[in-house]
């Protein structure tokens, strides 16, 4: 099917803004966008490829190369002056999900390489989107060891292939676009920083305009290259605008005052490193360059400020995404030497960031006294959390194979190596030595009479790694009365966003299940956005009596549907309870019958928050109960846990 036109896209003038800027500068880094489902993310970057110019590259050659300055260490190289070559529209690779390491950097041929002593390398995604585009789709969802991969790639121009001590190196230099839900969880801070640019989108509340976007979709599909016709010459006309901005870009010129004006923006903002001024100046010259300037203005800064600088503002996975058009407009009058300020109207002056009103202060955390008169029998309003430790980590007991993270020991594709095995069992990375055994001893019994190893399909060995695995972490939090004194449950809330924030370090699922009054209730299904988890263990109100035993059902319920629909993910269970059980008859009973269903199955954790001189140790014998290691709420952080062992070893000494 025709793709659908760049221009016939309703909307999104920042995201519009963004993808040209990027191609007219691919060093600018590259363009994240963030946005709910259905708003047209994917349609508009894949319509951006028709609108690049097309590049010369030497016939026959793999990697793509530039006839007039090719690679010298291009693997299908070197080619000569002159080679034959030929023009072609620039491409558009799109890297999938579940893509493995080899798909995307390329591999060898270790067959080859062991029976004839050749390098034999076989391109991958990498090699295909030099000089173009490459796209992820859902990139927060793609393993952190290939997006390291590459954002490195991206930054520095080249893949390197390092495989059984043989190195193959070529060039990379592609607009790297990845799109996200951040439903659906987020990238690491780290991660964020690589990419240049960043938009918020979401789809419009104007009736009208949903009219117009849902009227061409339809036209589009009953006739895909009649639609494109009406669309062809506004199409043609931007890719011949960003073709002169890209001539013009080596031209333009960024003056000191705009590069004090990016300082002061940045060091306002107080964003870490360097890299968010880097991709700010070549932003504002990008744009110049777009505006048909030879020489970049304060609203060339003021663009890229908006583009380059909402996700490096981020701290940790809780804070909200956006800058203050108020700070900007501050900063970019204080880095002016003399004068009055800009001529414009300040924010409103040019195309508002899309995420702009997200950038407001957080709420505050100091939370609400509580109603009721603090009675266990009434409800009692939301009491915020303190600022976030740094956790103990809590691991899944036994070696795994699930899903790629940092939490718990698995058998993974990354990671020290632990053994071998043959091929078919589950093939991975070659290893070299291991299947060089395998082979030696069948060299005369298959007329070896070269230099070469003859090799056959069942020598190969593949390594056996061992590395870290990310679990479910689901959170059973206790909501009752008992729970709500305040200063209790400013520390549980505290400790838990703790926690949250360690399972999003260690790319871990999470869920929240509360009980309190009669019941329990799933309060999140398990998801990977802990930001969603730590937004609804904000607004935890607490009051009623405890029923322990609804609480640990419904957590053993959630856990048995989620290993159907995610088995590669093994559960750990944090009880966030003082132990009591008070809700209907029998309740003791119960509430041991419920932890002996989970005992042996789940790898549990039991967070005691009993506090007071006056303690029943109930939380202990829950503990018990469920085969579950017992902590203190105080003694989640890892500092506290460090300082307890220490003291412990210097009582010893003495």
């Amino acid at each position: 099917m025709k793709p659908y036109p760049f221009t016939a896209v309703v909307g999104m003038p920042d995201l519009r803004l963004a993808l040209v800027l990027s191609a007219i500068s691919p060093a600018v880094g590259g363009v994240l966008v963030r946005g709910e489902k259905g708003t047209a993310k994917s349609t508009m970057v894949r319509a951006l490829a028709g609108l690049l110019p097309g590049v010369d590259v030497v016939d026959a050659c793999r990697f793509s190369c530039d006839p007039f300055a090719p690679d010298a260490a291009c693997p299908d190289g070197p080619h000569a002056e002159g080679s034959p070559a030929h023009r072609r529209p620039a491409r558009l690779v799109e890297l999938p999900v579940g893509a493995a390491e080899d798909r995307v950097i390329g591999s060898l041929n270790l067959e080859r390489a062991l029976a004839d002593g050749v390098t034999d390398f076989q391109p991958g995604l990498l090699a295909a989107a030099h000089r173009g585009l490459l796209y992820v789709d859902e990139v927060n969802l793609l393993h952190d060891h290939l997006v390291d991969t590459l954002l490195d790639a991206a930054a520095m121009g080249r893949a390197t292939v390092e495989r059984e001590g043989v190195s193959v190196s070529h060039a990379a230099r592609f607009v790297l676009i990845g799109t996200m839900n951040p439903e659906e969880g987020e990238l690491r801070p780290q991660l964020l920083d690589r990419f240049g640019l960043t938009v918020e989108v979401a789809s419009s509340r104007d009736p009208e305009l949903r009219v117009e976007v849902v009227r061409r979709r339809l036209a589009y599909e009953a006739d895909p290259d009649g639609f494109g016709g009406q669309y062809a010459a506004a199409d043609a006309e931007l890719a011949a605008d960003i073709e002169a901005a890209q001539r013009l870009l080596p031209s333009v010129k960024l003056p000191d005052d705009a590069l004090r004006q990016i300082a002061e923006v940045c060091a306002s903002f107080e964003v870490d490193g360097m890299r968010a001024d880097i991709v700010t100046a070549r932003t504002a010259v990008a744009h110049a360059a777009w505006a048909g300037r030879t020489e970049a203005t304060t609203e060339d800064v003021r663009v890229a400020a908006r583009l380059a600088l909402p996700h490096r503002r981020r701290r940790n996975p809780f804070d909200a995404p956006g800058i203050s058009e108020e700070q900007l407009e501050q900063a970019l009058q204080d880095a002016e030497p003399e004068g009055p300020g800009p001529d414009d109207d300040g924010p409103g002056s040019g195309t508002p960031p899309e995420g702009g009103e997200a950038s407001g202060p957080p709420p505050s955390e100091g939370g609400q006294e509580p109603s009721g008169g603090g009675k266990s029998g009434g409800d009692q309003k939301p009491v915020g959390a303190g600022e976030a430790f740094r956790a103990r980590r809590f691991e899944v007991k036994g070696t795994g194979e699930g899903a790629a993270g940092r939490r718990s020991r698995a058998i993974t594709d990354n990671g020290r190596t632990i053994g071998v095995q043959p091929a078919g069992t589950k093939d991975g990375h070659p290893h070299l030595l291991a299947t060089v055994r395998a082979a030696a001893p069948h060299q005369r019994s298959r007329g070896r009479s070269g230099a070469g190893l003859v090799v056959r399909a069942q020598d190969l060995r593949f390594a056996r790694r061992e590395g870290r695995e990310g679990n479910l972490v689901l959170f059973c939090v206790d909501a009752s009365g008992s729970m709500g004194a305040r200063q209790r449950m400013r520390e549980v809330k505290t400790a838990v966003l703790s926690l949250l924030l360690d399972a999003y370090q260690r790319r871990d699922k999470v869920g929240l299940v509360t009980f309190r009054a009669s019941g329990a209730e799933l309060s999140l299904p398990p998801t990977i956005s802990v930001d969603a988890a730590a937004s609804r263990l904000d607004g935890l109100a607490t009051g009623g009596r405890t029923p322990l035993a609804e609480g640990l059902l419904e957590a053993a319920r959630v856990l048995r549907i989620e290993a159907v629909r995610d088995p590669l993910r093994r559960p750990l269970l944090v009880v966030v309870t003082d132990g009591r059980a008070t809700s209907g008859a029998d309740a003791v009973q119960r509430a041991k019958q419920a932890a002996g269903l989970l005992a042996g199955n789940v790898t549990s954790v039991v967070m005691d928050c009993e506090s007071g001189k006056m303690r029943l140790g109930l939380a202990g014998e829950l503990a018990e109960h469920l085969g579950a290691e017992h902590v203190p709420v105080a003694e989640v952080a890892a500092d506290t846990l460090a300082g307890a062992v220490r003291s412990r070893i210097s009582g010893r000494a003495a």
